[in-house]
């Protein structure tokens, strides 16, 4: 009973509009798609189950969140991408990323990763959830140096955010061989990252932020 008035209210928040009705429906579908074909290439059955009974709160929550949310970039429901030109390849500066994080390195900031090997550069999304001296803590990509290197993996840098570089991740922009190559669809995870930026200033956290945890 609960669970129907709880839906009943999110119906009735969610349907203002006819537009908004097919955006939803829309985003829902290929969500569901995209993750149920990614979650049947896992080997852990166990880990398979408990993602799948999860499913449905998140895609609702990640279609809900774009739907109702401001972010500043044309989204196409059909592809559940949002769309932007690609640029060029991000840069890199040690000293400003170091800056920036000891002064404005938050729990619950978004912000960009950087992924480049002898073939892709590409960029992601995560978040912050840990903070130390002299390193940050990303919910996925682990343990940072302030001036942005990887602990670990080479290949993974940690960049200071920016509107451009926030755009870019957004789109799932990425080259190859250092040329602009087709944009990569992000995961349902990154879809929720992207509703938790604080569009009217990507250098700071949003508050009251509860972080995706897909």
């Amino acid at each position: 009973m609960k669970r129907d008035v709880v839906t009943n209210q999110l119906q009735t928040t969610i349907w203002q509009n006819e537009a908004e009705r097919l955006a939803f429906a829309e985003l829902a579908n290929v969500f569901y798609a995209r993750e149920i074909s990614h979650l049947s290439q896992l080997a852990d059955l166990a880990r398979m189950q408990r993602l799948l009974k999860s499913l449905p709160i998140y895609v609702e929550r990640a279609a809900r969140h774009i739907v109702q949310g401001d972010i500043p970039i044309e989204l196409d429901t059909q592809n559940a991408c949002w769309l932007s030109p690609i640029r060029k390849q991000p840069s890199v500066d040690p000293l400003k990323t170091e800056g920036y994080f000891k002064q404005a390195g938050k729990l619950g900031l978004v912000v960009p990763i950087l992924h480049k090997d002898e073939v892709y550069c590409q960029l992601f999304m995560d978040s912050l959830d840990q903070l130390s001296e002299n390193s940050v803590h990303c919910n996925q990509y682990g343990w940072f140096h302030l001036t942005g290197e990887h602990r670990e993996n080479p290949n993974l840098r940690l960049l200071k955010p920016t509107l451009a570089l926030m755009t870019a991740a957004c789109c799932g922009h990425q080259w190859k061989l250092g040329k602009p190559s087709a944009p990569r669809l992000l995961t349902l995870r990154e879809m929720l990252l992207a509703s938790s930026i604080n569009w009217k200033d990507v250098k700071k956290a949003k508050l009251n932020l509860r972080q995706p945890t897909t």
